[in-house]
């Protein structure tokens, strides 16, 4: 039996949920031996998603120092990703996603001469700044791999323009759709936030270039919307990074009705999605996460390489000007009509079989036989009716 070595390199916490599900899939493949190396771009809420997930990394690196600089990671992960691959020599090195882990994941293997398959390749702002590093990321793991996995049919049209094979793209649905309803599908011990009568916003927000006035403007729209709405309870789940803990802790830890928490474990923020009225947010993967369980995602950002939601209607960009995202909350909050334009919206992201998809394609790639189980054919966007507990739908 033709057996192939698979390296998946996975270094933060969305990395984890996202690969989770693939790392899955492979365990199930005979001729696969797998290896899984954590290279510890994140510490403690990474761990909380390996456990979560049963994931047991064959080797972490440990990289990251506090409040450590781009160029400093950046080296250090280049220096331990090379000296991993020349001892273990994968035949396939798997990388996921915008993070330094992906793209220097990407380059090590790419220097040893390993093909890289990039799960959640495509996605674009076409602004090199925003997401900043994440931009510049995944383009660059892009340029490297020699198979992309685009989550949506927008994601292999930019990698087409780009100039990548067409052969080598393949549109399989979005992994974190896959995690998603394997997650909401299990009982929850969530704890309740929102009391009766209340309606319950969850946030997070913790991207690098809304460091500083951003931040702060963000924090004081979260202090206007409780004080404007008697009915309105804010659960901020807070990045430990101390660029955000700092400030958002100096301006909301007295206001009453806003709850600040440690980032929670993943089961526990899906039971508060499942919760909450809307979202503010400035993650990648909520913006996915959310439509599956019917509810409005506000993105405060810039700009975001998730256009498809926008789009559809799912989420709807207002950026991190105060009075934007105040006026914005409150419009879905007193316009039933609206809120229902955006909670039923279809959801374009996955239908919950993209690691099926792609290591039945890894598997073909490497010349072995995927096993008949895994899902045929590419994903294609589904009409899909929101619950509060997963969806249900048929594709298109």
């Amino acid at each position: 039996m033709r057996q192939i070595k698979v390296c998946t390199v996975l270094g933060t916490r969305p990395e984890a949920i996202k690969l989770a599900p693939v790392i899955q899939e492979l365990e199930r493949v005979p001729e696969v031996q797998q290896r899984i190396l954590v290279t510890g771009q994140h510490r403690e809420i990474l761990e909380q998603m390996l456990h979560l997930f049963n994931i047991r990394p064959h080797q972490n690196l440990m990289v990251m120092q506090e409040n450590q600089q781009l160029g400093k990671l950046t080296a250090r992960l280049l220096l331990e990703l090379d000296a991993d691959f020349a001892a273990n020599q994968p035949d396939w090195v798997i990388v996921q996603g915008d993070t330094t882990t992906a793209f220097i994941g990407a380059l090590a293997a790419f220097y040893r001469r390993i093909p890289v398959a990039h799960v959640e390749a495509g996605l674009r702002t076409h602004d090199r700044y925003n997401p900043f590093p994440e931009e510049i990321n995944r383009r660059f793991a892009d340029e490297l791999a020699q198979l992309h996995f685009a989550p949506t049919e927008l994601a292999r049209q930019n990698l087409v323009r780009e100039g990548a094979n067409p052969a080598t793209i393949h549109v399989t649905g979005n992994t974190a759709i896959d995690a998603l309803l394997q997650t909401a599908g299990q009982d929850g011990h969530g704890h309740a936030v929102a009391k009766d009568g209340q309606r319950l916003l969850l946030v997070t927000a913790h991207r690098r270039e809304s460091f500083g006035q951003e931040l702060l403007n963000i924090c004081h729209a979260l202090r206007a919307l409780v004080e404007r709405n008697a009915d309105v309870r804010v659960l901020y789940a807070v990045h430990p990074n101390p660029n955000v803990t700092i400030p958002v802790r100096k301006e909301l830890s007295s206001v009453p009705r806003v709850e600040l928490t440690a980032a929670l474990d993943y089961a526990e923020f899906i039971h508060q999605m499942k919760e909450c009225y809307l979202l503010l947010t400035d993650s990648g993967g909520i913006q996915e996460e959310a439509p599956s369980l019917g509810k409005p995602v506000l993105v405060m950002r810039a700009c975001t390489e998730r256009t498809e939601g926008i789009e559809a209607g799912t989420a709807r960009l207002v950026g991190t000007d105060t009075d934007r995202i105040i006026s914005e909350t409150e419009r879905l909050l007193h316009d039933p009509a609206d809120y229902a334009r955006m909670a039923h919206a279809r959801n374009p992201y996955g239908d919950g079989h993209a690691a099926k998809r792609i290591v039945r394609i890894l598997c073909q790639a490497a010349g072995i036989a995927p096993p008949a189980r895994l899902a045929e054919g590419e994903f294609a966007a589904a009409e899909l009716t929101p619950t509060r507990d997963g969806v249900h739908g048929t594709s298109r």
